[in-house]
């Protein structure tokens, strides 16, 4: 998948037929900040401006503009699928976080 990215943030495109235009939201993130194209070069320029609006209006608020993601999951599993990671990990050497975050990165892009 390919994602459309500007400044540390991702856009969720749809495309409304009604109003033949691309529509895009920042995604990630609980403010809701739109945005819209009729090509793919005007939905990217769209994109960077609302970004940028979004960070400069925060900066005015004197508040902090929330991230997509922290780069913390947390997880709740049975207790014999934890054993079973906290075995592959040690046997990998490594902590469960550091196989944990190689195993999803090999699945996410493969």
């Amino acid at each position: 998948m390919n994602a459309m990215t500007y400044r540390g943030y991702a856009a969720r495109i749809e495309y409304s037929d009604e109003d033949g235009l691309f529509v895009g939201h920042i995604a990630g993130i609980r403010d809701v900040v739109g945005f819209h194209g009729e090509t793919v070069q005007e939905l990217r320029a769209a994109f960077a401006e609302a970004v940028d609006d979004y960070l400069e209006t925060c900066n005015k608020l004197n508040r902090k503009p929330q991230k997509p993601y922290s780069g913390k999951l947390s997880l709740r599993l049975e207790p014999e699928l934890h054993a079973s990671v906290a075995l592959k990990a040690e046997l990998s050497n490594k902590s469960i976080n550091q196989w944990v975050a190689e195993v999803l990165g090999r699945e996410a892009h493969a």
